[in-house]
């Protein structure tokens, strides 16, 4: 065995966490003679134009991007919209991809460099669903091993082409778009009711409140108000920002049941009207980790008055088709993003001081 090929083998060994990962001198014999050559593009004959489809498989998680007119949807979302920069970002890197080294691999050693089904397979497929080209992305290339191995993103990856089994590639970039989780490639646009002139949340067990104003810049009034009671300004406001420019963690595959969801029995329902002449109405459902399951609905027409009434109305036009879209789905959003508004009523009031004695 000469000097490189012992290098390449203790680049493999580190990255393993010191597993043994044995390449016989009899499988050097018999490598491939179109092996891929240093320097070379992987996919070297696909090219971005004619890519109509991705597909993503990892164990228990599939993800399929299709192209539609100008835009990126997710087959698995009802397509839902995919965030183009990113398909754009991973169709690059992987054009991109060059070989950095490649060996030749014994099939038993496929499964530890996770070069097999426990791998994740991508492929690009062409009009009328025609495979372009595969490519298996295997464990993480490290050139030093990690203190934390499972949180490093790594200096690279193992990749095998499905035509060429018997050859192991190492490549410079960790290729971390490569995931079939939707919540990596869902547009995360959702929604936003700016201007509120009214919001109204109504809880589960019945109590409820409701915070209006008579112009953009007037104070808060929480409706009905108790003797002695006074809305405390800033909680106010916080309430009433808590629905503008609200991001998507996820979206919900389709055949959810909103028994599953709690959406059936919302948590919390939410009714903000703006002066803009539209109306949101948000339902809470069950917790999902650090999300929560919900949904949206927007009612009404635009109307648009101020000086600078045209740009916004066409600010709220160019959203609005967008928004009413989310109809059709189940949300998932970050639970942080409701905290100001799930305050129960006395919390919204100014707390009395009371002098010591």
């Amino acid at each position: 065995m000469n000097a490189r090929v012992a290098g390449v083998l203790l680049v493999l060994l580190l990255a393993l966490g010191g597993g043994a990962l044995l390449i016989r001198q009899q499988a050097q014999s018999q490598r491939p003679a179109g092996a891929a050559a240093l320097g070379q593009p992987i996919l070297k004959n696909l090219k971005a134009a004619d890519i109509a489809a991705i597909a993503i498989r990892e164990p228990g998680e599939a993800i399929t991007l299709e192209r539609k007119a100008e835009q990126w949807t997710i087959a698995e979302r009802a397509g839902f919209p995919a965030d183009v920069e990113k398909v754009r970002d991973l169709v690059l890197k992987t054009l991109e991809l060059k070989v950095g080294q490649s060996e030749a691999i014994a099939e038993q050693d496929r499964a530890r460099l996770k070069l097999d089904d426990s791998g994740t397979q991508l492929e690009f497929r062409g009009a009328e669903g025609k495979p372009l080209a595969r490519l298996v992305i295997g464990a993480r290339f490290f050139k030093r091993e990690p203190e934390n191995p499972a949180r490093a993103i790594g200096d690279g990856r193992f990749v095998l082409l499905p035509e060429d089994p018997k050859t192991v590639v190492v490549v410079s970039d960790p290729l971390t778009l490569a995931s079939a989780k939707s919540a990596g490639w869902i547009s995360r646009s959702g929604f936003a009711a700016e201007k509120v002139k009214a919001m109204e949340v109504l809880f589960a067990g019945g109590e409820r409140w409701k915070i209006e104003r008579p112009g953009d810049n007037a104070n808060w009034k929480l409706s009905p108000m108790r003797a002695g009671e006074k809305l405390d300004a800033i909680r106010a406001n916080s309430a009433s920002y808590a629905l503008n420019s609200v991001e998507l963690a996820d979206v919900a595959a389709p055949g959810l049941r909103a028994a599953d969801t709690g959406l059936d029995q919302p948590v919390a329902t939410i009714v903000a009207s703006t002066f803009d002449g539209l109306t949101y109405t948000v339902k809470l459902g069950r917790s999902a980790g650090d999300n929560t399951y919900a949904s949206v609905a927007v009612a009404g027409e635009p109307k648009v008055s101020g000086p600078d009434a045209a740009e916004r109305a066409k600010q709220v036009a160019g959203r609005l088709p967008r928004e009413r879209a989310l109809a059709a789905h189940t949300l998932l959003i970050a639970k942080s993003r409701f905290e100001d508004l799930l305050k129960k009523r006395a919390e919204l009031l100014e707390r009395k001081e009371t002098g010591r004695k």
